[in-house]
């Protein structure tokens, strides 16, 4: 038996096949119109990314072959970082014209701002000099003149031709607040060392110091039993400013220790305190048996 056929009622009329076939070219102008439309915007897209993966790739580059560049650093410090380092090492010398502006934003893949910022605060804490319509170049390095002198100790050692040697108690980083104050920091961890300096074998000086990690990135890796940490900060980025103390005191047993100090033994300690640029560099206690240290200028 022939299935039943539903009413399907009256064939649709001249006018009725005319407004069906309208509404139906329509609909194909609209799917095409949305189907562009998408490939437009696949297009920027792709435009963004294969821009955006350029920068990145600039960015790597040079994080990669300046390791002062720390990623965890807004991009302006990172320009600071690089620039400072290059005047360090003596690429870049005093009264030298540095890169444009647009040199270094090719350079880094960032914002003109972002290097504007840099500039201009490198500028401002006396590393760089601006001249209008000149360019910018690196400022004559000024330090504060003073009867004692940021020495390196294996040198002072040396010098008396003895041998320098040194033994790393702690390298750590702490969010101690006493670390933290020693920095003027609100936030940390900084970077922490305790390390005992001894000539021809004999301990003679005690070094407690701490460290901005957002100057000297690379201080928990270094080896200092090979380079003394003054003799890595001097090498990584120039000291603008200096202060120093120093106090007749008495040692706790943990210094009295390492010094190998009779009970009752005087002690000197110097404290010394160091800037580069506006940045508190790094703060230092430097423990001495009295019986072994000499202070002496001429003014």
């Amino acid at each position: 038996m022939l299935p039943q056929m539903r009413d399907q009622g009256p064939p649709p009329t001249g006018g009725a096949v005319r407004s069906n076939v309208a509404a139906a070219l329509s609909a194909v102008r609209l799917i095409r119109r949305i189907d562009d439309r998408q490939a437009h915007i696949t297009h920027e897209v792709d435009e963004a990314m294969n821009t955006n993966g350029q920068a990145a790739t600039v960015c790597a580059r040079a994080a990669h072959e300046n390791p002062l560049l720390a990623k965890t650093m807004p991009a302006y410090e990172q320009i600071k970082r690089y620039v400072v380092a290059r005047i360090a090492e003596g690429i870049w010398k005093p009264g030298a014209l540095i890169p444009s502006e647009t040199e270094l934003v090719k350079e880094f893949g960032v914002a003109r701002m972002t290097v504007s910022r840099a500039l201009r605060e490198l500028t401002n804490e006396r590393v760089l000099a601006r001249v209008q319509g000149s360019g910018t170049y690196v400022a004559p390095q000024r330090y504060e003149s003073t009867v004692l002198e940021v020495r390196n100790i294996a040198d002072e050692i040396a010098a008396r031709g003895h041998r320098h040697s040194a033994h790393v108690l702690v390298i750590e980083a702490s969010s101690a607040p006493s670390a933290l104050d020693a920095l003027g920091l609100s936030a940390g961890p900084v970077f922490h060392s305790r390390i005992v300096h001894c000539e021809e074998g004999e301990p003679i000086q005690y070094e407690d110091r701490f460290v901005n990690p957002s100057v000297f990135p690379g201080y928990l890796e270094q080896d200092f039993t090979l380079e003394t940490p003054n003799h890595y900060m001097m090498r990584v980025a120039p000291i603008q400013r200096a202060e120093f103390q120093i106090h007749a005191q008495k040692p706790d047993p943990y210094v009295r220790r390492h010094l190998q100090m009779e009970m009752g033994e005087p002690c000197l300690m110097l404290w010394r305190r160091t800037w580069v640029g506006a940045a508190v560099a790094t703060s230092v206690q430097l423990w001495h048996r009295a019986s072994r240290l000499h202070l002496g200028g001429v003014l």
